[in-house]
């Protein structure tokens, strides 16, 4: 017996929004164009160098928009992004993990070699010894010291460790010493500041060049003018918004890009409603939040539970009209990056109607 598999029939230049199959990602093209271009201005007003993080589209053409806005190079969080990157074109690609093991070395020289401006960052001499011993004898590579400036993730835990793992850098074979980089805590520009500015000074004394200090983060993006040892400052999720942001105060849910079109396909009750999108469209990620979602047009609607394939919505609290079987609602999700990594293709619109549909180029690729 023959087995046939069934592919998704792909929206066409056209179609409605409220005429597609869900659940799926649609994309506002006007409020992502503003939401571009509006970060673009802060950058540029402060003389700050921009790098978005791609992490958040995984789509060449919208890191192609950014660039075009005025953005200096992209932030991949992986190799194997940073490749789909270059073969889009992209030169200045800055990879923001500690990369280890000869696999990965491998694949890294040979995208060094692809590529004009390719850097990435390092937190600990062992993986300076491993980047060294591999790029030794090959073209040199060039690495940012990772600082931990209070986010309590990756990075040097000092200005004097990130001036020594600086040094051990630059005296290293096979590597160039770039700069400094840091993915901070929220609204915590002045410790950020200070200790960036003690490693700068360390470095100045030690006469080692400081050409990066890459900044980072979307939640308290409009404060890195605050950061005035910065260069740069990466971000990401600011092309869509989500959520978090909205709570953030980086924006308002009108400047929400990404929403997820879902069907109610049951109303088991008068106050439950259950959508066809779960945790393999809205992501599980709550972020701090009790609950999957803010619903469209239903404030006081909200997404308690997700199984793999149902989100089943308490309606209890809402005092108007509720959906109903077969309407289709809009969701702004909490964590909209996570979302992009969920599918294979995204869907543009404007005012309702589908611009283009892209390939999320970069989907999958976790290492």
């Amino acid at each position: 017996m023959a087995h046939h598999i069934v592919s998704e029939i792909s929206p066409r230049s056209g179609d409605r929004i409220d005429a597609l199959s869900t659940p799926r990602p649609i994309i506002d093209e006007d409020r992502m164009a503003a939401n571009i271009a509006r970060v673009q201005s802060y950058m540029d007003a402060h003389g700050l160098n921009f790098r978005p993080h791609i992490k958040t589209h995984k789509i060449p053409a919208l890191a192609s928009a950014q660039v075009t806005a005025g953005a200096k190079g992209i932030n991949c969080q992986k190799i194997t992004e940073a490749e789909v990157f270059a073969d889009a074109g992209f030169e200045d690609i800055l990879i923001t993990f500690n990369i280890i093991g000869p696999e990965k070395l491998t694949r890294l020289s040979t995208l060094n070699d692809r590529i004009a401006g390719l850097k990435v960052v390092a937190d600990s001499k062992a993986t300076v010894d491993g980047l060294s011993a591999h790029f030794a004898a090959r073209k040199p590579l060039t690495v940012l010291v990772e600082c931990d400036t209070g986010g309590g993730r990756c990075g040097v835990q000092s200005p004097e460790e990130a001036a020594a793992l600086a040094r051990d850098i630059a005296g290293k074979p096979g590597l160039t010493f770039g700069g400094l980089m840091t993915y901070p805590k929220p609204n915590s520009a002045a410790a950020i500041q200070t200790f960036l500015a003690e490693t700068i000074s360390l470095l100045k004394r030690d006469g080692i060049d400081c050409p990066i200090v890459s900044s980072g983060g979307t939640p308290s993006l409009y404060q890195a003018h605050l950061v005035t040892a910065a260069t740069e400052h990466r971000a990401g999720t600011y092309i869509y918004n989500d959520r978090s942001m909205v709570r953030a105060g980086h924006c308002g849910e009108e400047d929400c890009a990404m929403h997820i079109l879902a069907t109610v396909v049951s109303r088991p009750t008068p106050d439950r409603a259950v959508i066809d999108a779960g945790s393999k469209a809205l992501t599980s990620d709550l972020l701090g939040f009790s609950d999957y979602g803010t619903v469209v047009g239903y404030p006081e609607a909200i997404i308690t539970n997700l199984s793999e394939e149902h989100g089943v919505i308490d309606l209890s609290k809402c005092g108007g009209p509720r959906p109903a079987i077969g309407d289709k609602i809009r969701i702004i999700p909490n964590h909209t990056c996570v979302v992009s990594n969920l599918y294979d293709r995204m869907v543009f619109h404007r005012d309702g109607i589908v611009t283009r549909v892209e390939d999320v180029a970069a989907r999958g690729l976790v290492w």
